[in-house]
């Protein structure tokens, strides 16, 4: 079994706010030298000061939004938790500034669309935004589909790239996690396409259930036509998070 690659020290180059609800941290420096091409929409893992009380690092899974040479850029969704607070990894980007130093694990690989299918159904929240919108604008020009995407306030839409065959449409949802049910309800809008169809939703934990429910069980949908993913579950950590995807994909 092949050993994960060390990880690499990146420096930040520029940040820069996206929408008011996304930042971005473009990252470079020696981190950069030989790093392998083509990895927009794969993840990194942020390797971050540890919590207070523990000994281990903090490890937070970011998309890499876009990639030129000797740069990337990773985005950060702004959003408070009901005690007001940011997560670990947001804190680090709001306080990052140009030459900024941090340990970048990865890459690790994308989830892209297949490029041979009729339709595409697309969903997901400001989380899955990136990896979205990087294999939207990859998609051939005459691709056609329907992706719901789900932002925290109007301002927060973003130009993407897609196909013109591709209807993009928005949902907002001001409190992250406190409409389950929103993602599902606008594909179940969807007239069920002709042809083959193929499936990509990312989200939070009990929206994706929700996702699942209608894709999987209800649609029929199988591995090689859908990829379905929780990013993170409201009100856990990314390590308990983890615990809770794998006693779902158990019991499932």
């Amino acid at each position: 079994m092949a050993s994960r690659p060390a990880p690499r020290t990146m420096t930040v180059t520029a940040t820069r706010k996206v929408t008011p609800s996304m930042l971005r941290v473009t990252l470079g420096g020696e981190g950069m030298v030989d790093y392998p091409e083509g990895q927009q929409g794969g993840y990194v893992k942020l390797r971050l000061d540890p919590l207070p009380g523990k000994d281990k690092l903090t490890v937070r899974t970011y998309t890499i939004r876009a990639q030129r040479k000797g740069e990337i850029d990773v985005d950060f969704v702004l959003h408070e938790t009901p005690d007001g607070t940011h997560g670990p990894a947001t804190d680090w980007a709001l306080a990052a500034r140009p030459g900024t130093v941090i340990d970048l694990g990865g890459p690790g690989p994308a989830k892209p669309l297949p490029e041979d299918r009729d339709f595409y159904l697309i969903a997901g929240d400001m989380t899955a935004l990136p990896a979205i919108s990087v294999n939207l604008e990859a998609l051939p020009r005459d691709a056609k589909g329907v992706a719901v995407l789900e932002v925290q306030d109007e301002a927060d839409r973003q130009e993407i790239d897609a196909p013109e065959g591709v209807d993009i449409r928005w949902r907002v949802n001001p409190q992250p996690g406190a409409q389950p049910d929103l993602l599902a309800t606008a594909l179940r809008e969807v007239p069920w396409p002709q042809g083959e169809v193929y499936a990509w939703a990312a989200c939070e934990f009990s929206s994706m259930k929700q996702l699942r429910a209608y894709l999987r069980e209800e649609r029929g949908l199988g591995p090689d036509s859908l990829y379905i993913s929780s990013y993170w579950k409201s009100g856990l950590s990314e390590e308990d998070h983890k615990i809770a995807k794998r006693e779902d994909a158990e019991a499932a």
